[in-house]
Order: C-alpha cells, then structure tokens, then sequence
C-alpha cells in the first residue's frame, strides 16, 4: 500500500456529488484557472489522458506555487462555508463545496508530493517533501476550524433528505473534525497539540534509537558453524576474530544457520537488546501520553481511539479476536512445536526449545519437508514475464482490458502507461502507471500511490482513477530480462492488487476511494489474490525458464512454494499474536489503573495478566502464547518492534484480520476455479467498487451471503504445516 504516515485528512476527504450546484461549480473554475499557470506550458504534443488530470512533471518552483494556490483556494472555499447562516444550510452551499474542492484538489496535491517518490532531481524531492509538509499542517488546521465545523454540524442536525453515499460522506466530514479536537475549548485544543508534539518526538526518539544501534559481537568461525562461505567471507575482522554486526542482515541467516545453539542464542539476546532500557522507557510514556490524547476527545483509551473508523469499531473486538485465533492455533501449535523439539533432541541432545531456536529448526524442517531450491526457482521468474503474465491474469479474471499508451507524459523514460477498460461495455475505468525499475533517489520499497480519484462532478463530468506502481526491480542487462526472488513476485502481485481495486472503485464521492478505506479493509482483496502467486495455473502464467520462457515452472514447484509458505504457520502465527496483544492491552488501558484494566479485559486474557508494565507484561503473555517458550532472559522485544512505537500503534492486529478475511473471500469464491471470470467480474463489482461508500464489513458480509469465518483461514494455513 502506499506508505503509511499521518494521516492527511485533507488530501483524501474529497468526493463530488451530482447535487453540487453554486459554490461549488465556482470552486471547480477557481481551481482550474490557477492550475492553468502552471500546467499550460507542460501541453505539449503529448497524447491527452481523457478523465485525467494530474501533472507528473513540474519544476521546484511550480510545486511551491501549485502548493501556495492549493492552500489559498483551500481557505477561499472553508470561508465562503464558514459564512453560511446556521437557518440557511443546504447541501449545496455547506457539504457539496466542500466535497468538490476536495475532489479537485486531490490530483493537485499528488502533483506536489509524488515527485518526493520519484523525481531523479534532488532539488525536485525536497520541494517536493517541503510541499508535502506544508500541505499535511495546513489540511490539519482546516478540519480544527470550528466555524467550518458548526456550519456542517448544522445541517447534519437539520435532517435534509440526501443519499446514502452524500449521508456516509458527511457523517465521514462530521468525524474527521471531530477527532481532530474541534469541539475542545481552545485550551483543551492547545494541550492537544502539546501532546501531538510530543508524542511526534518520542516516536523519533524511539526510531533513532533502533537507527543508532551499532552494537556487533565478534565470533570465531567455529562459533558459526553451519553458515554459508558467502556470508563468512563479507565479514570483517577484528582481534582475530569474525566482526557479526547486529543488523537483521546477518542475524537472520545466523538464527537460520548457525548449528551452534550457544552462538544463536547470545546473538538473539544481543539483537532482542536492541533500543534497551531507553526504548522501553519511551514506550511507557507514549502509551501514557496517548491516553491523555484519546480521553481529550472523549474516548475511554487510545486503542478505543485508533480503532474507531476500522472494521472492529472497539479495542474489546480485537482482543476478542486476538484470544480466539489464538485458541484455534493452538493444537496445530502444540504439534510442530513437538516437531522442533525432536529434531533439537536427535541434533543437539536436548528437547529444549527457546526462541532463539525456533528459525533455525523451522529451517531444518523445512529443508526434510520441502524439496525446492530457491536459487533454482528464481531462474523462473524474468521481469518483463512476470509482468507480462500479471497484467494477463488480472485482465483475465475481471474483465479488463489494459491498452498501453505509448506518448503519455512521464516522469522517467522506464515508465510504461496503461489505460484501463471494461472488457465488455469498453467504458474506460482509469489509467496505471507501471515505475518498477530500479534508479537513484527513487523511493526503495515497492508501494501503490494513487495520483487521482475517481468521482463525478456537478455538471456530469467524471475524473477516472489513476495510480502508480512504484518497485525496485533490477534493470535489464545486455537484453537479457532481469530475474526477481519469489518473495519479489508475491510482493509486485500483492501491490498491483491494489492498483487494480483503486480503478475498480465506482463511488461518486472521491474520499470513498479505494485506497483510503477503513484500515483493515484495505489489504483484504489484495491479501486475497495473493493466493493466486501460491497456484500452479496461475503461477504458470507469471513464469518462464529466463533461457527458455516457454518452458513455465512446474506443479510440483508450484506445490512446494506454497507448503513452504503453510509450513509451521501456526508457531509463525502465534508470534505475531503475542506482538498484537501486547500492543492491544497496552494501548486498551493505563498502567496506572491496574484494577480497571483487570475487570474490562476479555476473561481469557484478563488471566494472563500479572502486571501492566509492559516488559513485565511480556514476561506473563509470552509463555502462555507461546505454549510455554519462555521470553528469552535479557531481552526486550518492546523496546526494538517500531510498529507498536509508530505507524501501527493500536493496531498491530490489522494484518492478521485482514488475512482472516482474504482466506473466507478465496475458499468460499475462489478456490474451485482460479480464473473464472464471471466470479471475478462479481467480486469486482460487489466488493472493489463501492470503495469506502459502504461499510466495509457489510460489503463483506453481503457478498458471502453470511457473517465472515475464522475456520478457512485456520484450515487453509494449517492443511500443509506439517
């Protein structure tokens, strides 16, 4: 998905609707006559998108002129609502300008900041990051403005008849100023920002800690027994000994290779110290200091908070769901876990397992379970083939038809466009952007970032939705295709997933997009499809020997991947289970209040519970969780997992729900006939193309005809775990 940062409340909020009449058609010419400036000079003979108008190539100095017209029109149409009488709101003069301005300004505002992602100029990245900032604080202060807010409150009250997309957007509108504290006196308001602040630098603080950590350990090469020549020979070496540092780099393939049980455990305990005492202290306080944040706004706790607009609604929800998919795991646990302990016994003359064994005899395991080599699997996947074969698939099972257009305007020569068509009635659907190749100063992680929202305007214009696929795929080399690691197919597949829900949205309002759903809701149809990289027709599809492209993977490949994707999934599970409930009881309530914490928690869990500080706390939990593997003494896995510190706060489980429910949606839709096109179409049109203009658990719950299950997800993952 597109990387996860503070929300911004603004650039997404928009939608237009068929009712806007007056101010907002004002707005519509407003904003076009002050984009004409900068964009008259980039129409060159350039073939026009039609429905698309997105800028991909300004200058430093227009990013910061498109960003200064952006805020000025910004504060032009939140004035001009703001003036409204309280006994004259409509529709058309408080919510449908509003929608529209957003609309319209979403293509310009990714005009700004997409550069910071993409642009080869390092003097177009940094205007591009400084135009984002700008944006993000001015969005920020205009859903804090309480004039604008007792205007929309008004009309909400008022009752007008409106539709149901118009009544979702606005009770959105209504929630988004809320939650950034517009009904708090103006002192309560400034403490608010206080704590936003710092909170803002605790999370720094915590991340620069995990970035500062240089800590290595010297071993001899008998102490590394079992590790590859390849990872031997790059270590350096000090006092004649084998320089390890402690990066996830090397201390993976070690908790992976090492045979010496003794090496992987003093490596384990030194990475599991990673951000120590400080980091922990840093945690304790940002928990604390986001319950005063979420009780300013009148929430019970910060998880209560965080969880509020995702499909659980409540922090009791998730740990409900936390403890049973736990429960469910834990036979199947309990049997590969008798698995590493034999092979830890025959190996090493003790049944012992901790956790600093657990990748290592997983590994073994593997290597008597699996017969795959991923060397020889890689040979298989050639770039432009897995592409092509993507693009194939995709246009296959939902009746799509992608042309490419070959002189649109780009922001790098690699980067290929792609118009987006129903195969049946030919209505075009929106355009992709495919920039997967690798280059300096491109953003490093593969992601989707949409460049415009679909919506309809008030005079019966559409914009159509367009995105861009961002990888780091390596580069051809002398015509010969470059070859991507399966993990990098899964990845790309996963991503393009997205690009293919965001164009399938169909809702009028362009903050119902499909990239700004409800949270949880988001990664479920591409956590879905996933499943397709894991099948042999499919995967065929994507593949060819990089000698001979006609020669595909094999079934019996094909079967292997994906038993090595089940192989122990519920002890891979349970560890991620016990990393979402620290980070949901830590957050649900205060260490200060144990009694409280004690009589609302879920009873399976409240026994767990000995104490709130949080390393005690995983101290009590991790055993319980992990069916009696106790913490590793001396380490603090709060202290380095930067997801509870930020970006995830609260809302660690979100994954695993959503895994949940891809797992229900392929073997209740899917499983019995990969590619059939009729139950593709169907799946397009009920689940991608209301976006978030329906509740995303309804959309789910009315297209399987029944309330979602646990039981595929359980069955699916631990059919072939052992």
């Amino acid at each position: 998905m597109e990387p996860r940062r503070r929300e911004r409340q603004v650039i997404v909020v928009a939608g237009a609707a068929a009712l806007v009449a007056g101010a907002a058609a004002l707005v519509a010419v407003g904003l076009n006559i002050a984009f004409s400036a900068v964009a008259a000079h980039r129409r060159r003979k350039r073939q026009e998108l039609p429905g698309f108008t997105a800028q991909v190539n300004l200058s430093p100095a227009e990013i910061k002129r498109l960003a200064d017209r952006i805020i000025t029109k910004a504060k032009e149409t939140y004035d001009s609502v703001a003036a409204v009488p309280l006994d004259k709101v409509s529709f058309a003069n408080v919510v449908a300008p509003l929608a529209e301005l957003d609309a319209l300004q979403f293509p310009l505002v990714q005009a700004c900041v997409l550069p910071r992602m993409v642009s080869t100029s390092e003097d177009v990245r940094k205007a591009s990051a400084e135009a984002e900032k700008r944006l993000d604080s001015y969005f920020v202060l205009c859903r804090q403005r309480e004039d604008v807010y007792r205007v929309i409150k008004a009309f909400a009250v008022k009752g007008e008849r409106i539709g149901p997309e118009a009544t979702r957007f606005l009770q959105c509108l209504v929630k988004e100023f809320e939650r950034n504290g517009v009904k708090l006196s103006q002192s309560k308001r400034k403490e608010m920002e206080k704590l936003k602040c710092h909170i803002d630098e605790l999370n720094l603080k915590y991340l620069q800690n995990l970035n500062d950590f240089t800590q290595f350990l010297l071993l001899n090469e008998d102490e590394l027994a079992g590790m590859p020549f390849e990872f031997l020979k790059d270590l350096e070496k000090a006092e004649g000994k084998l320089k390890v540092p402690l990066t996830s780099y090397h201390v993976t393939p070690i908790l992976e290779h090492c045979k010496v049980g003794s090496t992987r455990k003093q490596v384990a305990v030194a990475y599991g110290q990673k951000g120590g005492k400080d980091n922990l202290g840093i945690l304790e306080n940002l928990v604390q200091l986001r319950h005063k944040f979420a009780r300013l706004l009148g929430y019970a706790n910060y998880a209560d908070f965080a969880i509020e607009p995702r499909m659980p609604r409540t922090s009791r929800k998730v740990l409900e769901f936390l403890e049973e998919i736990s429960e469910q795991l834990s036979d199947i646990a309990n049997r590969e876990l008798s698995i590493l302990k034999d092979l830890k016994m025959k190996e090493e003359g003790n049944a012992q397992v901790g956790m600093e064994d657990l990748l290592y005899y997983i590994k073994r395991a593997e290597e008597f379970k699996v017969d795959l080599d991923i060397g020889e699997i890689k040979q298989y996947f050639p770039v432009s083939l897995v592409i092509s074969g993507m693009l194939k698939m995709f246009q296959d099972l939902f009746a799509l038809r992608f042309d490419e257009i070959k002189d649109a305007e780009v922001w790098h020569d690699t980067v290929r466009v792609f118009s987006v068509w129903d195969a049946s009635s030919s209505d075009l659907l929106g355009y992709f952007f495919l920039d997967v190749f690798a280059r300096e100063g491109k953003y490093a992680h593969t992601c989707v970032v949409a460049l415009q929202n679909g919506c309809l305007y008030s005079n019966g214009t559409c914009k159509v939705p367009a995105a861009v696929l961002l990888s780091q795929c390596p580069k051809e080399f002398d015509g010969n295709s470059a070859l991507l690691r399966f993990p990098e197919v899964v990845r790309l597949f996963h991503e393009f997933s997205h690009v293919v829900h965001h164009i399938s949205n169909r809702a009028t309002f362009s903050r119902f997009s499909a990239l700004r759903l409800e949270g949880d809701f988001t990664e479920i149809p591409s956590l879905l499809l996933e499943n397709w990289c894991y099948e042999s027709i499919s995967l065929k599809m994507m593949s060819g020997f990089h000698q001979d492209i006609t020669k595909s993977i094999t079934s019996e490949a094909c079967q292997s991947l994906k038993r090595r994707r089940d192989l122990f999934a519920g002890l891979k599970m349970k560890q991620e289970i016990l990393l979402c409930l620290v980070d949901q009881i830590i957050h649900s309530s205060e260490n200060v209040d144990i009694d409280h914490l004690i009589k609302e928690l879920h009873p399976k869990v409240r026994k767990m519970i000995a104490s709130l500080f949080i390393d005690h706390l995983i101290k009590e939990l991790h055993p319980k969780v992990m069916l009696g593997i106790p913490l590793l003494e001396g380490t603090s896995p709060a202290s380095c997992f930067p997801r509870i510190a930020i970006g995830y706060d609260a809302v660690c489980y979100s994954y695993i729900w959503s895994e949940v429910f891809a797992a229900d949606l392929f073997v209740s839709k899917f499983k019995d006939d990969l590619l059939n096109q009729h139950a593709g179409l169907r799946f397009r049109n009920k689940v991608l193309a209301p976006g978030g203009s329906k509740d995303s658990l309804e959309i789910i719950t009315d297209y399987l005809g029944r309330e979602p299950s646990l039981q595929p997800f359980i069955q699916s993952r631990t059919r072939n775990s052992l």
